[in-house]
């Protein structure tokens, strides 16, 4: 069963579902149960994907990683999302742009999650 804002990758093409509303199926693609992906919260190595959030004069700034995390074609972030109580705001980025997002969001203590199309669902919460 799904949970709402749960995220999920077919292993086999490569889609992505972010879910809206729950529902008691199971999401399926390529004729394969979908794989429900956990974020991960701590970087390894020379990876950095954990978001570093930071107040602003307008509200909180994300940025992916430590430093910059790449953006090319290959392998850059997908979205930067924050979720602040019952709303959640996204920001979609394309290779080329920035790895950082801004948000009017008044709380700089907020959930925060982007997605790499290589390493998968990163937070900077449990």
């Amino acid at each position: 069963m799904t949970k709402t804002r749960d995220v999920y990758k077919c292993e086999n093409c490569g889609n992505v579902v972010f879910v809206a509303d729950a529902g008691e199926g199971e999401l399926v693609c390529c004729g394969e149960p979908m794989v429900r992906l956990i974020a991960k919260t701590a970087d390894f190595k020379t990876e950095k994907h954990v978001p570093v959030v930071e107040k602003t004069d307008s509200g909180i700034k994300v940025t992916v990683g430590s430093t910059p995390h790449p953006m090319t074609e290959e392998h850059h972030i997908v979205m930067i999302a924050v979720c602040e109580g019952n709303e959640m705001m996204v920001h979609w980025l394309n290779p080329g742009d920035e790895p950082v997002a801004e948000f009017s969001c008044t709380d700089a203590g907020v959930r925060a999650c982007e997605y790499c199309n290589v390493h998968g669902l990163w937070t900077n919460k449990n």
